[in-house]
């Protein structure tokens, strides 16, 4: 249901974050509920920031080849049997269609939750020669995993994402794609959305089911909990021999594809609005934000509305994206709340001081700092500016993760951290299951990824005390 509310009225995100999160994704018109339950309707202000993520990965992908195509949403209920780990994975998330045309349906339909298996049955198809070789395809598309406790943005049963899935000769041709994946995703948390991400590789249990690898992208938010931001995997040859994805190699001989799936979802939007908001509402990086800049009038005089004009004219002139907000309905006062609400990086302020003195006042969303700037300098100032509230929010997000990821070398240290402030704690551990399992059971905090960073040495699991070799990153989750 569709809540109704006063504009800017809003928790504080001081006080609660969770309540503060829903009332900002809401007021801000990123979502908003569906008649469904579990799924949300993501509004035009919502859909343009994915679009910006989507415009910048998808550049990134096809300057290394990667090509878009879609597949069917219903997939043949055998075609998840045929590899046993992913069935088992996600039979509990899975919609099934058994109706259709108003008769029984011979095989029961899945509504895709990922699409491994569609896709694959088609590379068996089109591959035959070494020279068909590399497949690299992605496809922009809606997901259905039927969630128990869903969460705007960061879980729903419905959820858009890209799914890259790739066909190699040989194992370190696929391995090193999976690995240029997590560098795509590094880039747009980092460059783009301001969001400093932790990467490496999930444990046997927390990897993709099928998967000989599964790296993970995890971000902290102000909770101190974790985000799943991204995976890629290394899927070896299992889907490919289920499949029968098989091919003539250089020496004549048959042979299985090597693949890798990657994938990125609207989950990010989530960890935006979480990662940088504060007690006004949202604060979007410059690079992803819809609108970069906007322009009030202070009064509707037409001296004030022509130079505000012009002043749109020049900043849209060096590629900004600015709106001019002439609204008579709505007072000065009402517009500085709205856009401080939506994350909007600048406020341009034109009145009749500045009018007369071919001046704009400019208003910084992440730090609230006004300055002035003369006409003839706006472009130069306003691109300054983006920039630096583009590093500041990056910075401010790397300063709080480093000062939340903790060390921990007891395992009293490890509850006592995951029952007040969280955040990530490095720790060794021996890579036992059981012991994996315990101590999610007994602090909620799951393995989150072994760092790419990491380096090996000699030390004793912090829950059962075997020797261990690595400092595993540990967490709480969303």
């Amino acid at each position: 249901m569709s809540l109704k509310f006063e504009k800017n009225q809003i928790t504080k995100k001081s006080l609660d974050l969770e309540k503060w999160y829903k009332d900002v994704i809401l007021k801000a018109e990123l979502a908003d509920y569906a008649p469904v339950k579990g799924c949300m309707v993501i509004r035009p202000y919502g859909y343009a920031l994915w679009e910006n993520i989507k415009k910048e990965l998808d550049q990134m992908f096809k300057k290394e080849g990667v090509e878009n195509a879609y597949f069917p949403l219903f997939i043949p209920y055998s075609f998840l049997k045929k590899e046993k780990e992913h069935i088992k994975g996600f039979s509990p998330e899975l919609a099934l269609v058994t109706i259709g045309g108003g008769e029984k349906l011979s095989e029961p339909l899945v509504v895709r939750p990922t699409s491994e298996t569609v896709m694959y049955d088609m590379y068996s198809r089109w591959i035959s020669s070494y020279r068909d070789l590399p497949v690299l395809i992605n496809q922009w598309n809606n997901i259905v995993r039927w969630e128990k406790r869903t969460y705007l943005f960061l879980r729903t049963t419905e959820f858009l994402w890209q799914e890259g899935h790739t066909a190699h000769q040989d194992h370190d041709e696929s391995g090193k794609f999976a690995l240029k994946a997590l560098d795509w995703y590094r880039n747009i948390y980092e460059d783009y959305l301001a969001i400093y991400p932790v990467i490496g590789q999930k444990s046997k249990k927390e990897k993709f089911a099928g998967a000989l690898t599964t790296w993970g992208v995890e971000a902290l938010m102000p909770s101190g909990k974790a985000l799943q931001a991204a995976t890629s995997h290394d899927l070896g040859q299992n889907f490919a021999k289920a499949f029968n994805i098989s091919f003539q190699n250089k020496v004549g001989r048959k042979d299985f594809v090597w693949q890798t799936s990657w994938g990125l979802s609207t989950r990010c939007i989530g960890a935006l609005v979480m990662a940088h908001g504060d007690d006004q509402g949202l604060i979007l990086p410059p690079k992803i934000a819809f609108i970069q800049a906007v322009i009030v009038p202070i009064r509707p005089d037409e001296n004030i509305l022509n130079f505000s004009r012009e002043i749109k004219t020049g900043l849209e002139q060096e590629g900004i994206r600015v709106k001019l907000d002439i609204r008579e309905t709505k007072s000065v006062g009402w517009k500085f709340n709205e856009w401080e609400l939506k994350g909007v990086p600048l406020r341009l302020e034109i009145g009749e001081k500045e009018t007369a003195g071919k001046i704009v006042t400019i208003v910084r969303r992440d730090t609230g700092e006004k300055l002035k700037a003369k006409k003839e300098k706006i472009k130069i100032e306003v691109r300054r500016l983006l920039t630096e509230i583009q590093k500041n929010l990056f910075e401010a997000h790397k300063k709080f993760v480093l000062e939340n990821t903790h060390l921990v070398t007891d395992y009293k240290s490890f509850k006592e951290i995951m029952t007040s402030k969280k955040g990530f704690i490095k720790a060794f551990w021996c890579e036992s299951e059981d012991c994996e399992a315990g101590i999610k059971q007994e602090t909620k905090a799951a393995t989150r990824v072994l760092p790419l960073t990491e380096k090996k040495v000699n030390g004793k699991c912090i829950y059962c005390s075997k020797p261990s070799s690595f400092h595993w990153l540990f967490a709480q989750a969303y």
